[in-house]
């Protein structure tokens, strides 16, 4: 099969550092590429995979402090993208609402995974509008805000991750690990908190964004002053086996409707227990007992921090292999792909 994958130009694919859907596209993208399809990846020029790049930009426009404008970047992408249409099978966007208008106009069967949330309040006429486009969803929570639309639902594919590339840890650190983005809709705060109240010590590996740097010096910055707390900053794919490997857990107390929380499976394919709030995907992922804790207030999370030696971590790697791996991921997809190219009527 003839597959032409758009992913955003905000970071490379994979990325060099954080990125939760530039690492989902290359994960499916390298799988797809194995099980021999013709795969065309446009992506940054910096990108490593296996596939066939086409890079509008030569690199991740993270890394680029000359970019003014990196929606005008993306128009060329897409651009590029449909003006090939023919030459493609299928065309699978990664880019949320900006190819819909695109795919439209081309008779290649084309298909958005929507990586983001969507309880904000101008996406509701967007989608509306939208209503004939296909459509997968990453959880099944990430639909509910829009739950009431007439929308073309081709299906709901979970991510998945390369088993093979994450080793089973032993959670010998000692340690809760925090993993991902310093924001208020992350509340690291409440990491730190729920770590003090069980004594327990935090390793928080997490980027800020130029958006969140405020908040970072005044809301963060001031609760770092503690021996039980060690702020590491951002990591990459070499770092993450020792930092998620050796932690006793991962503690996400999210604020905010987590479409998916890669974080969460990649702790787990590590066989680290997940200690989360009970928002957006949190409990359609985790198995409270078995592959963790879902608690909301900080002292439940404190809690659950000390009760997470009862979690086996082989099961946590078991709940990987049998529902995120890229493998099961990849298989959602064909099946996806399958329903377009039948003509299949979507809901």
């Amino acid at each position: 099969m003839r597959i032409a994958h758009v992913a955003p130009l905000y970071e490379r694919v994979p990325p060099a550092l954080y990125g939760g859907t530039e690492r989902v596209v290359s994960h499916l993208v390298e799988e797809q590429v194995r099980r021999g399809h013709d795969v065309t990846l446009f992506a940054s020029g910096d990108s490593r995979t296996a596939a066939s790049l086409v890079a509008p930009v030569p690199r991740a426009l993270r890394l680029d402090d000359g970019v003014a404008d990196p929606l005008a970047l993306h128009m060329v992408e897409l651009s590029q993208v449909f003006e090939r249409a023919e030459e493609f099978d299928l065309i699978h966007c990664h880019v949320d609402y900006l190819a819909f208008a695109f795919s439209r106009l081309v008779r290649t069967p084309t298909v958005h995974t929507l990586h983001g949330r969507l309880d904000l309040p101008y996406l509701r006429p967007l989608l509306a509008h939208f209503d004939d486009v296909p459509l997968v969803s990453i959880s099944a929570a990430q639909r509910r805000p829009v739950e009431d639309l007439s929308l073309a639902w081709a299906g709901t594919v979970h991510h998945g991750v390369p088993l093979a590339n994450y080793p089973l840890g032993r959670g010998g650190g000692g340690y809760l690990a925090f993993l991902g983005r310093i924001s208020p809709e992350k509340r690291p705060d409440l990491a730190i908190r729920a770590a003090r109240r069980a004594g327990i010590p935090l390793r928080i590996a997490a980027k800020v964004d130029r958006a969140d740097r405020e908040y970072f010096e005044r809301e963060i910055e001031p609760l770092l002053d503690d021996p039980l707390v060690d702020y590491i900053g951002e990591i990459g794919d070499a770092d993450k086996p020792a930092f998620l490997g050796d932690a006793v857990a991962l503690i996400l107390p999210i604020d905010w409707p987590e479409p998916f929380g890669l974080v969460m499976i990649e702790a787990l394919a590590y066989g680290t227990p997940v200690i989360a709030r009970p928002c957006g995907s949190v409990p359609e992922l985790i198995v409270p007992g078995r592959t963790g804790f879902i608690a909301d207030t900080v002292d439940e999370l404190a809690l659950a921090a000390r009760s997470v030696d009862r979690i086996d971590r082989a099961a946590c790697r078991r709940e990987a292999e049998a529902r995120f791996s890229v493998e099961h991921m990849a298989d959602g997809y064909e099946a996806v792909y399958e329903r377009l190219e039948a003509g299949a009527q979507l809901a």
